[in-house]
């Protein structure tokens, strides 16, 4: 591929709800830009964007690819997203790196829910916007129908540039508004005039003197216009609506088009600015300065970092800083990435995208510069997991493959955690939703080998005790020779939630020898292994040794190990004990019309509501307690609730105590459990 300066670039991101057509658009793009001689099918799995198997299973994306296409004298790099929740830390690495956005919207679907939220993530990061409208050539679709539903969802900001000629199937080309010269069939001309009075008004808006020749009735050339509709789209005051059927390569041409007119260049956009490593000092970016966005395990070359380049010229053979994790990296060749296939290149200029091979100390977000200017770059904020299942291997003889496995995949998928659950073991892996978790499983087996095994997580519940008592517990044990011999007694109270477990000795007159006294502790620890009413851990309680007596002979620290763990199991028995569970804080964001039945069912999980705040564009933010036992499928059933409309984020909280009418069934879940585990 031919070398583009900083001036003849473009990062554009496609956006929109799964299903209206971001692949296809950008297939039609490259077809276009004569980048591919044929337009694959999302359908047939032939698309260049959606080569992984797990794509082409689903017809669906579930990364982001990187399609450049030349155009024009131009580089455009068009990064495909998926369009599916569970997919957003995709999304999320693709925003970080463009400069503009196109929002693909399905015609005969219109504003969709996962089109608002894109629109909003976006706008918070003040990218200027396009929308393109796909489908065009299907039923009971119309302009006029399809620009005034944009408007109404996103305000009189949209403005058609173009008109489509023809309509359904004979949807055939489009007039650009631009072009004052465009050829109009002549039952189109009402209509291109009145678009255009529409956009030209929005157009004069921009600016001052573009305001005053518009108010004098004087037209306004087609370099003022696409100046001034530049301006408009870089400020956010005009989101230029066009059109197309990318499935039939309808509107992809004047799409490139539209982004090399009126998207800004990296050059054009606000100049970024970095941190310098171990220090809180801004500074203007110098030297050479890139960031990973985005990581892949590639079968043939290794793990793959994808880069945008930020400043200075990124070269093949050199070396380059790892100021996040100050280390030096040796980069040997630098590729142009087109979907999975790769080209060499000698270097990148600032602006561009590409990736290098075999970084070994480089994860996602971090910051190569220079040894001599080390300079950071924010980290890129991925979305937390709301869905965690417990991972476990197929086969025995992949136990030691599954650790290095869950951790290259969530190296590759910043949005996927793992985490192993202290109390119970398992080893945890989060993502965003069922079919996030589904897909990452997908990929360690044929990536790495590894089959993976997927079971709802274990709640890790304790026990405690609700009220003091004491307890007396002698071990005496004589076969010939020396015998054991260890009395305790002890007094057990309950501790405030989160005190865990302390223990005091109140000993006086020698009753217990001090050199015992740490054993005695040492056995009530054991006992806190197992509660009394299904063997979970005992948390929160005081054990106090008291009294208790010795034999000069018999006695030993393993004896009164055992008298201790005894007496405290024995206690705990008789201090009226409970089961805890773990609560966590949930903050559920959904629609107005949507509150009511999410609060109904949040109080069907036996939820405490903290309080509701209305926040701007119709949405409330929904904040509760809620026992993590209810929780484990709550990403799945949120999202049909509210049809995809509803998010949410959780975060331990504490534990509390399981209503007494739940414990029997928790027990004898336990029960089912370990008389299972034994049978195999």
């Amino acid at each position: 591929m031919a070398k583009f300066d900083t001036d003849h670039l473009r990062n554009i991101v496609l956006l929109s709800h799964g299903g209206a057509g971001k692949t296809s658009i950008s297939e039609a793009m490259l077809f276009q830009a004569g980048v591919i001689s044929r337009i694959g099918r999302t359908d047939d799995g032939t698309t260049t964007s959606d080569y992984e198997e797990e794509e082409q299973k689903r017809a669906a994306s579930t990364q982001t690819s990187i399609l450049p296409c030349p155009w024009r004298d131009h580089k455009v790099n068009v990064i495909d997203t998926p369009g599916y929740a569970d997919f957003r830390g995709e999304v999320v690495s693709g925003i970080s790196v463009a400069e503009g956005a196109v929002i693909v919207v399905a015609a005969p679907a219109g504003v969709e829910v996962g089109t608002r939220q894109l629109w909003q993530m976006a706008g918070e990061r003040d990218l200027p916007r396009i929308l393109f409208v796909n489908k065009m050539d299907r039923e009971n679709v119309d302009f006029e129908s399809v620009v005034a539903s944009l408007v109404e969802a996103f305000g009189r900001k949209c403005v058609a540039t173009q008109i489509p000629i023809g309509a359904e199937a004979d949807f055939s080309g489009l007039v650009n508004l631009l072009d004052t010269d465009a050829e109009v069939p002549a039952d189109l001309q009402d209509a291109v005039d009145a678009a255009r009075e529409t956009m030209v008004e929005a157009i004069a808006e921009t600016d001052d003197d573009l305001t005053e020749k518009y108010l004098d009735g004087e037209a306004l050339t087609a370099e003022e216009m696409t100046a001034g509709l530049k301006q408009g789209v870089a400020s956010g005051a005009i989101i230029p609506v066009t059109f197309g059927a990318a499935t039939e390569g309808l509107g992809a041409e004047e799409l490139l088009d539209t982004i090399l007119d009126l998207m800004p260049s990296p050059a054009e956009s606000e100049t970024a600015m970095g941190t310098v490593a171990d220090s809180d000092e801004q500074v203007p970016l110098s030297g050479v300065v890139s960031q990973v966005f985005k990581t892949s395990a590639d079968p043939f070359v290794g793990k793959l970092s994808y880069i945008r380049v930020y400043s200075g010229a990124f070269e093949s053979d050199t070396q380059i800083w790892n100021a996040n994790k100050k280390e030096a990296e040796r980069v040997g060749q630098v590729y142009v990435v087109t979907g999975k296939d790769q080209e060499s290149v000698s270097e990148l200029a600032a602006g561009d995208i590409g990736a290098v091979a075999k970084l070994s100390s480089v994860v996602t977000g971090d910051t190569l510069s220079e040894r001599g200017n080390p300079i950071t770059l924010p980290e890129i904020e991925f979305p937390a997991p709301v869905y965690q299942m417990a991972a476990s291997p197929k086969a025995k003889a992949d136990l030691d493959k599954i650790t290095s496995a869950l951790a290259r995949i969530s190296e590759e998928d910043p949005s996927l955690r793992v985490t192993r659950e202290p109390d119970t073991l398992e080893m945890l892996l989060g993502g965003l939703g069922d079919v996030h978790v589904e897909v990452a499983v997908e990929k360690m087996k044929r990536k790495f080998g590894v089959e993976i095994e997927l079971n709802m997580p274990t709640v890790a519940y304790k026990e405690t005790i609700t009220s003091s008592t004491s307890a007396e517990y002698r071990h005496k044990k004589q076969s010939g020779g020396h015998g054991q011999f260890g009395h305790v007694l002890l007094t057990i109270d309950p501790l405030p939630r989160g005190s865990g477990f302390e223990f005091a000795q109140k000993v006086v007159g020698g009753s217990v020898p001090r050199e015992f006294i740490p054993a005695v502790e040492k056995g009530c620890r054991q006992a806190l292994a197992g509660g009394v009413l299904a063997g979970y851990p005992v948390v929160d309680i005081r054990a106090t040794l008291f009294d208790g007596s010795y034999h000069p002979v018999d006695s030993s620290g393993l004896s009164f190990e055992l008298a201790g763990s005894h007496a405290l199991s024995d206690g705990i028995e008789h201090a009226t004990p409970v089961i805890l569970e773990p609560i966590l804080r949930a903050a559920v964001t959904v629609p107005e019309g949507d509150t009511g039945d999410v609060m109904g069912d949040l109080n069907g999980k036996r939820a405490r509501i903290l309080g509701m705040t209305p926040m701007d564009g119709g949405i409330t933010v929904i904040e509760a307690e809620v026992p993590q036992s209810e929780m484990l499928r709550y990403a799945t059933e949120l999202r049909s609730q509210t049809q995809g409309r509803g998010t949410f984020t959780i975060v331990f909280d504490h534990y509390d105590q399981v209503p007494g009418h739940l414990v029997q069934r928790i027990v004898d879940a336990k029960e089912k459990v370990e008389a299972e585990a034994a049978r195999s």
